[in-house]
């Protein structure tokens, strides 16, 4: 018994050597604008699985938010880290990064565009089951997925990593078709009290599902370790809230794509 056992066990470890994280860019574009986007995925998984739409920081996409779609990727998940802002367009430094994030915070209309765009593209990519599709953002991208939540998507879920959680435009009764799921630093300058308070309240008339978790001792961005560690500055990395935040997410995956 014990020889099969072994057997057994060797012969799975050729299957197990050969899955992989791909990647690949994809190009797609939205009003006539190049945007770039970076999907991640297990090959070893057959057939479709669900989809992972994820939105970047207000820097735009880079290392940080593909990392982030491949561990999705090692999740079971066909990741897609959408671009907002256009091919090519990175901002760095608080200035530029304020300006660019600011035109589709000041204009409704193009955010959400550029935020369909990605979820359509997403949809389309043949390891994808179309029918089960959630959102996460991290900073700006939090804000984002509230917005795409808010505007009625057809989605399973949308989780919101250290976003601002202020709206132009709040949710109607009954628009919220997914349930929603905060992930906010409990001392975070741009999620105060009163803004977590309001966002509930929203929600509570909206009459969507919606849960908040405050990290204690989180600030602004504790889920990227580029941030430091200082929370003087308002925005600074916190292990132990990027964990737990994780694995709410993953708990949250498991209900909602249980369905």
């Amino acid at each position: 018994m014990k020889c099969l056992s072994l057997t057994a066990l060797f012969l799975t470890i050729p299957l197990l050597a050969t899955a992989e994280i791909k990647t690949r860019t994809i190009d797609y574009n939205q009003g006539g604008v190049p945007l770039e986007g970076y999907l991640a995925y297990d090959d070893a998984a057959r057939g479709k699985r669900p989809g992972v739409l994820v939105i970047h920081e207000w820097d735009g996409l880079g290392s940080y938010v593909k990392k982030r779609a491949e561990q999705l990727a090692g999740l079971g998940y066909a990741a897609f880290a959408a671009d907002i802002y256009g091919k090519g367009v990175r901002p760095s430094g608080m200035k530029e990064c304020a300006a660019e994030a600011g035109k589709y915070k000041s204009n409704h209309a193009l955010f959400l565009a550029r935020i369909d765009a990605g979820l359509s593209e997403l949809r389309k990519q043949s390891e994808v089951d179309p029918a089960r599709i959630a959102a996460i953002g991290y900073c700006f991208g939090g804000t984002a997925v509230l917005e795409l939540a808010r505007s009625g998507a057809n989605i399973a879920g949308a989780v919101s990593f250290h976003g601002g959680l202020s709206t132009s435009d709040p949710a109607a009764p009954g628009a919220v078709q997914c349930p929603i799921l905060v992930l906010t630093g409990a001392d975070d300058p741009n999620a105060p009290p009163e803004s977590v308070a309001a966002f509930k309240n929203e929600m509570r008339k909206a009459g969507a599902e919606a849960r908040v978790i405050s990290y204690p001792g989180a600030v602004h961005g504790f889920t990227n370790p580029a941030r430091g560690t200082d929370n003087s500055k308002g925005v600074a990395y916190n292990e132990k809230a990027d964990k737990e935040s994780w694995e709410a997410m993953k708990e949250f995956f498991t209900r909602i794509f249980s369905r």
